[in-house]
């Protein structure tokens, strides 16, 4: 366990929960930095397939930028990899999940819009206040959350800085599930399981393609485009392992190479 974070991993499963309940998990540097680290270790460790991402308490997933510590002058900066280690990293093909627990505003709403999938309890808020106080969603929530929902159902967010629950998010499209209070761990946990029984490089495969897709220019160049996680996924044993274990009528055994 960091000091700002807590890291579990759980056979092919990384769990990180945010470690700050006494700011409703607001996120400062030293904070970003050590989930940074965190990512940077899910990503580059090839027995670790599957992330979840979420915060300690019921109260908050992440109230966003702890905006006390930067009142208070305290030294500033981020890593590369953006807020939270996640909302700049563009070159990570393994799934994350966001399980939203209470208060998703600003850059906590931009770290679970960063993930592949968000799965919330009945409690959670989303939001991107930042007009409210003088400043824009500039973690990836201006960019994100068009492409996810529409320019006019974004914009009715982004102008306004209004609160969305997770029924309305469900509606809206950004949230994949909506559960009971204190069940969001759970419910992606289920979601990661789901995805733990594909092929690690099909799931990494067409996590990549569908996301370079959306820069091509038309629809034919998304789908004649050049994937590196394809192409891992053609070469690779599990390839030949999923139609042998269909054939065979067994549970495949992927090795993810």
């Amino acid at each position: 366990m960091g000091e700002f974070c807590n890291v579990v991993k759980e056979d092919r499963l990384t769990i990180v929960t945010i470690e700050r309940p006494d700011v409703m998990n607001a996120l400062h540097p030293p904070g970003n930095f050590e989930l940074a680290e965190a990512f940077d270790d899910f990503a580059a460790d090839p027995e670790q397939w599957v992330a979840i991402i979420t915060g300690a308490g019921n109260r908050a997933f992440s109230a966003g930028n702890d905006l006390k510590y930067q009142a208070s002058g305290g030294k500033m900066g981020g890593p590369t990899s953006g807020f939270a280690g996640l909302t700049s990293r563009f070159d990570n093909p393994k799934p994350v999940i966001a399980a939203v627990n209470g208060l998703a505003m600003g850059g906590g709403f931009e770290i679970a819009l960063a993930c592949d999938l968000i799965v919330a309890s009945s409690n959670a808020i989303f939001a991107l206040p930042e007009p409210r106080v003088g400043l824009a969603a500039l973690a990836g929530g201006i960019h994100r959350l068009p492409r996810e929902i529409g320019m006019k159902q974004a914009m009715g967010m982004l102008l306004t800085g209004r609160r969305v629950g997770a029924e309305e998010g469900k509606a809206l499209g950004f949230v994949n599930e909506v559960v009971p209070e204190g069940e969001a761990l759970a419910a992606a946990k289920r979601w990661a399981s789901q995805i733990l029984e594909c092929a690690p490089l099909s799931v990494r495969g067409s996590k990549e393609a569908a996301m370079q897709g959306l820069a091509a220019d038309s629809l034919e160049a998304a789908i004649k485009g050049r994937y590196s996680q394809i192409k891992a996924m053609y070469d690779s044993e599990d390839f030949v392992e999923g139609p042998r274990a269909f054939s065979e009528k067994r549970a495949p055994q992927w090795k993810g190479q």
